[in-house]
């Protein structure tokens, strides 16, 4: 993999991390986005520099469609190419339609849905033969266990339309396009041990919460040469959660 170029989108935390590390041992150059936390990302970048990788972060409002347009050109400005699209950055908003204002509906589409379909656009034109557009989606797209989620659901469901119909533009040109959807992942904004950690496990056949590690390795096998057969599908990591 020396020498290809990975972007991931939110890489400076939580499962984006755990991806951008594990794709930087799996030989790729990496650029990651981040939203405020300028150390966090340098640390993130510095790991994958001491592992001989290329590095580069990028301050980037992900929900901001004019930034993540221009986005893509900026990973290929600083390392030459891009090979690998992993659009992990979203929000999480909670609450039932009593609660919802215009401007959270609008900024959660932005981040969650239009900002990523604005990204993958941009990478598709520049990814070449044997590239990945990788779409960190949701189990909640596929099923929706609580209330007050119906606007994330709603993002993440629609990853996976936009995916199965981008793999059938890009399959010609050797591009492949999927979502890996989490279920609950343990991390600092959704805890295992939650206020409804317990009451989400009782939703799982495997009564745990994944770790982000496990999010990671999927990733890692998808952006691989192994997954080449394998596009426009959604698949869970979620401990049965969709079962």
């Amino acid at each position: 993999m020396t020498g290809r170029v990975a972007l991931i989108t939110g890489g400076s935390r939580g499962i984006g991390r755990a991806i951008a590390e594990r794709l930087a041992r799996d030989g790729f150059d990496i650029a990651i986005t981040y939203a405020r936390n300028a150390d966090a990302a340098r640390s993130v970048t510095d790991a994958a520099e001491k592992l001989g990788r290329k590095a580069l972060a990028i301050q980037s409002d992900s929900g901001n469609l004019e930034n993540n347009e221009a986005l893509v050109g900026k990973v290929v400005k600083g390392l030459g190419r891009l090979d690998v699209l992993v659009c992990n950055a979203g929000a999480y908003p909670y609450g039932g339609p009593d609660e919802m204002k215009l401007e959270d509906i609008t900024r959660t589409l932005d981040l969650n849905l239009r900002g990523v379909i604005v990204e993958s656009v941009a990478a598709a034109r520049v990814i070449p033969k044997g590239g990945r557009i990788i779409l960190i989606g949701s189990a909640f797209g596929e099923r929706v266990p609580v209330p007050g989620i119906s606007i994330y659901a709603a993002t993440k469901a629609g990853l996976v339309g936009f995916a199965k119909g981008l793999a059938r533009d890009l399959g010609p040109k050797g591009i492949t396009v999927n979502v890996i959807q989490p279920g609950p992942i343990d991390t600092e904004l959704n805890p295992a041990d939650g206020a409804a950690s317990d009451a989400l496990r009782a939703q799982l056949a495997i009564p745990a919460y994944g770790e982000v590690s496990d999010v990671a390795d999927l990733v890692g096998f998808v952006a691989s040469e192994r997954a080449s057969y394998i596009t426009g599908t959604a698949l869970s990591v979620d401990g049965g959660l969709t079962a």
